[in-house]
């Protein structure tokens, strides 16, 4: 029971401490954020900071994961609506989260930090949870071609990009944004349909399929 509690308090310290990093990340790049000033954050010193993350590297790495993972809870698909319009909310709440940790999207997807090889997994794994998602929802459970799977694949690249540059540059407004992003998945969608008509799409509804160019 004891040894139970202490793994609670380590596992309850840690996600604290990530939670602040969070916090630090979401608003200012990684090499402007010293270990001295995580420690301050969460009332520690450095000496238990390292305690539970031997270098602020592998902090990073944590801080990195329950970003990916909050994202990944906060844009589930409503499958209980048409692929469109379940596309729209999810990009809604998307953009609500990139936008409150503009700095941290920023720096994840970027060179730098971006390129260390433990995040850069942890980024091809939600790339690959996000396909996923959404050729689910396309294929209606069914099985995927690799040509969709492709199509979508580069619309993710695509909304990475364009988010991206809409934050450092926000010269359009944020509807404008979301409906580019929508119409730019059934461009990807009908691009590979027009690569192969055979393609079996029976998540998108008769009406959804011939607005597609």
């Amino acid at each position: 029971m004891a040894g139970t509690r202490t793994r609670l308090d380590i596992d309850l310290r840690r996600s604290q401490l990530v939670e602040i990093g969070m916090e630090l990340f979401a608003k200012r790049p990684y090499d402007e954020v010293s270990v001295e000033e995580i420690a301050a954050a969460a009332g520690v010193s450095r000496g238990l900071l390292y305690h539970y993350f031997p270098t602020k590297r592998d902090f990073f790495v944590e801080v990195v994961r329950a970003q990916l993972e909050r994202l990944a809870e906060l844009t589930a698909p409503d499958t209980s609506k048409p692929p469109l319009e379940s596309l729209r909310e999810t990009l809604d709440a998307y953009l609500d989260y990139v936008q409150e940790n503009a700095q941290g999207y920023i720096t994840i997807h970027r060179a730098g930090v971006g390129t260390d090889a433990e995040v850069r997994a942890l980024l091809e794994e939600s790339y690959a949870r996000d396909v996923e998602r959404i050729v689910e929802r396309i294929t209606g459970g069914g099985e995927a071609s690799p040509l969709l799977r492709m199509a979508v694949l580069g619309w993710l690249s695509f909304t990475i990009g364009t988010v991206i540059d809409w934050l450092e540059r926000p010269t359009i407004g944020r509807d404008e944004l979301r409906e580019l992003l929508v119409q730019a998945m059934k461009g990807c969608v009908g691009a590979a349909l027009a690569v192969d008509p055979s393609l079996e799409l029976p998540g998108i509804a008769e009406a959804e399929a011939e607005a597609l160019p």
